[in-house]
């Protein structure tokens, strides 16, 4: 069902310094937004380096901020080499006011960095709280181990001032798949914000590229961004190299932040396989994985979402340093028996892994292990805006009957 909105303005920010999930996600929500919302603008303020090479609907669109990446150590240097650091972060945050200041939102959404990259945001925070905006913080179902996150937490104060500055926490999961605050003290009034929304339903979009899949069967190798992937499919050529019965056609996809040293490596050692293809990057990784027969990959949430999206058997290698998200991730999803799971090691074994990739067409899909894990993030988040949207009264909210 399509409501009618006027004027309204959402606002989102995602920091985005390494790997596509954070730009991604708000894309997702975003596209669902305005086609659930006739008259709904959104705005997605992204550090992501690769933000202009992704489609946009109408009524989407995106300011880009100097990007910022982070290294193996998880510290942070400007991507332009010739610009110093903090000068880029006086950038990044000048562009974000200003961008608030003009656009005005109703809602502003932020993924996963609270006070925003290095505490970038909190002053258009206090800027729009003054406002009378809605401040919605969005979280991953999985942040990170509770050590981890406690101690990068309390440095910057972050929990007291999610208490301070936000209306509303969502986190984009199932209540009974992981709690993203796990082991840390939260206090009552930060629980009492919470909701789970559930994980983000991923599409085809409507205008599918004919040709765009590859013809026949085929195992989908991805490691997101790539920034960090290129062992992941070392090992996947080594199990291809290891046992000549392994046959299945696999299309491994780079990720865009691959570095171009270790990318030129893997075509050129993947090249001497003729069951391997290996492309650089794809906008349209959804298609690739709905027509696949099963997923290898590190696992990162969108990956994730879009395997339960399309119900593919996988296989998740995690990463398991700096951040150990991911490898918390695979570990609940091997218990309810979602996926496979290897850890970088094992698949280093290169047998252990060829016969891990040799079965794994013929592994069931999600759905089949939990029949009941539902995705409905999406209708969720439409049904809370409609909410908030109408109760800040100033806009006109009609209901376009017999739209879906």
């Amino acid at each position: 069902m399509t409501q009618h909105v006027q004027n309204a303005r959402i606002l989102m920010y995602s920091h985005d310094t390494f790997g596509l999930g954070h730009l991604q996600r708000c894309r997702t929500i975003a596209h669902s937004l305005v086609e659930d919302f006739r008259g709904l603008q959104v705005l997605i303020i992204s550090g992501a380096t690769i933000a202009g090479a992704f489609d946009y609907r109408a009524r989407v669109d995106f300011v880009k901020i100097p990007s910022v990446i982070k290294l193996r150590n998880g510290e942070y240097t400007s991507l332009e080499k010739d610009i110093d650091l903090h000068e880029t972060l006086r950038m990044r945050q000048s562009i974000i006011r200003h961008t608030a200041e003009t656009f005005r939102p109703d809602i502003f959404i932020v993924d996963k960095e609270p006070l925003g990259l290095r505490g970038e945001i909190e002053d258009t925070l206090s800027y729009l709280k003054t406002r009378g905006t809605t401040l919605v913080l969005g979280l991953r179902e999985v942040m990170d181990a509770p050590h981890l996150l406690e101690a990068e937490w309390a440095r910057r104060d972050v929990m007291r001032k999610i208490g301070l500055f936000y209306d509303k926490v969502w986190v984009y999961g199932p209540p009974d798949f992981y709690d993203p605050l796990t082991g840390l003290d939260v206090p009552p009034a930060v629980r009492a914000k919470m909701k789970f929304v559930g994980f983000l339903q991923r599409s085809l979009q409507k205008n599918e590229l004919p040709g765009h899949r590859p013809e026949g069967d085929y195992i989908l190798v991805t490691t997101g961004g790539g920034g960090d992937g290129a062992e992941l499919i070392h090992s996947v050529i080594d199990a291809y190299q290891q046992d000549p019965q392994l046959q299945h056609r696999a299309l491994i996809v780079l990720g865009p932040y691959m570095p171009a040293r270790k990318r030129n490596k893997l075509l050129k050692k993947g090249s001497k396989i003729p069951y391997i293809k290996i492309i650089e990057f794809d906008n349209r990784m959804e298609e690739l994985i709905a027509g696949a027969k099963a997923v290898v990959a590190m696992g990162g949430y969108n990956t994730y979402c879009e395997i339960l999206s399309f119900d593919k058997p996988a296989l998740i290698v995690p990463r398991v340093k700096p951040r150990e998200e991911q490898l918390i991730r695979a570990r609940r999803a091997a218990e309810l028996g979602l996926i496979e799971m290897l850890l970088p090691e094992e698949a280093e074994d290169s047998q252990r892994f060829a016969n891990a990739l040799e079965v794994l067409p013929d592994r069931p899909g999600p759905s089949q292990s939990h029949p009941h894990l539902t995705l409905e993030g999406l209708p969720h988040i439409s049904e809370i805006v409609a909410e908030l949207l109408d109760r800040r009264g100033g806009h006109h909210l009609s209901v376009i009957e017999g739209m879906n």
